[in-house]
């Protein structure tokens, strides 16, 4: 469903030229579903009594540079960098494998101990 949703914002970006509502949805979505990914595992230590920590190191280490990634690819499509156009081709899975990682890797870093 979430790719014919994304097919029909990029026949509409075609015709209007307005490319930044797909580019949005092509890093929200993959965001969301790392999320989802991580979410069965989440939801059982939910359930446990201990306290709440943010693994800071992972984060920066991993969420950090996939974030960027998402955020250079929003820059690419509003046009403030053209240079960008070798890492962001059309159909590149560079920015759905960095949202994925950053959104899986963003309730991962939320954890709980003893």
């Amino acid at each position: 469903m979430g790719t014919k949703w994304q097919f029909q914002l990029q026949i509409v970006a075609s015709v209007a030229f307005n490319f930044l509502p797909a580019a949005l949805f092509s890093v929200i979505f993959p965001v969301v579903m790392g999320v989802l990914l991580r979410l069965p595992q989440f939801i059982i230590e939910l359930r446990r009594n201990k306290k709440w920590t943010f693994d800071w190191p992972k984060f920066l280490a991993v969420g950090l540079p996939t974030s960027l990634i998402l955020i250079l690819y929003i820059i690419y499509y509003l046009g403030i960098a053209p240079v960008l156009s070798t890492m962001f081709t059309s159909g590149s899975t560079l920015p759905t494998i960095a949202g994925i990682i950053f959104g899986y890797i963003v309730v991962d870093s939320l954890i709980k101990h003893e």
